[in-house]
Order: C-alpha cells, then sequence, then structure tokens
C-alpha cells in the first residue's frame, strides 16, 4: 500500500489542533473536534479528478477565497452551500495556506476553550 503525501501532510495539519481526531466517513477521512467537522478529505471524488480538502468556512468569506484563486480553490459539492471551501492538494498547494483554512475551520466548530488553547499554545 503507498503512502499519499497529500493525506499524510493534510492529517498531521488537522491532528496537531487540540483534541481533534480522524474519523473515516462517506469512504474517506474526515477531521473532527467533538465530533463536529472541519475538514474532509477527498481523491478524485465521483472521478472529479481533484485530490482536495473540504474545510469548513463562513459562507460569507466562501467567494472570495474561490475568486482569489479557481484554479486552487472551489466550491465542493454537498457543502458547497453551507459556505464550505474545496482546497485542490494535487496542485503543489501552499501548505501555509492550507494550514489556514484548516485552521479557520476547526476554529468555526470547536469549543471556546479548545479555541482559548489554541491561541495560548501560540
Amino acid at each position: 500500500m503507498s503512502v499519499n503525501p497529500h493525506l499524510t501532510r493534510l492529517r498531521k495539519l488537522c491532528l496537531a489542533l487540540p483534541e481533534s481526531t480522524e474519523k473515516e466517513a462517506w469512504g474517506a477521512p474526515t477531521f473532527r473536534v467533538k465530533n463536529k467537522l472541519f475538514v474532509h478529505y477527498r481523491n478524485n471524488h465521483h472521478g472529479d479528478g481533484r485530490i482536495a480538502a473540504w474545510c469548513k468556512e463562513l459562507p460569507e468569506r466562501q467567494m472570495d477565497v474561490v475568486e482569489s484563486d479557481p484554479e486552487r480553490f472551489f466550491v465542493p459539492p454537498y457543502v458547497g452551500p453551507s459556505g464550505w471551501v474545496g482546497v485542490r492538494l494535487d496542485r503543489k498547494p501552499d501548505w501555509s495556506i492550507v494550514h489556514e483554512l484548516v485552521e479557520r475551520g476547526y476554529r468555526l466548530v470547536a469549543p471556546k476553550r479548545l479555541v482559548a488553547r489554541l491561541d495560548t499554545d501560540a
């Protein structure tokens, strides 16, 4: 079985956040805090040809992110209407931007005490 470097790096970012966990759902890894989803990994979802992370985002920020670089960012199916943003991992991603999206998604769903812990640890 080959190691997927995109998933390995994404997993490291997500699981570094306080009390985050990984759970397989819908046939793919998802990352959660207190069972609230903040990142969903997808590899060629229904033949779309993308390796991507779908990240929780504020609906009012979604199009700003997507329009900033439509080659890298997209509105993912199913969760897109709720503001989520897809980021392509198969196009030499800027991992600092991926980290920002992951952390922002985490902050949107994590309890305040865990967000405070994240801020203290930084």
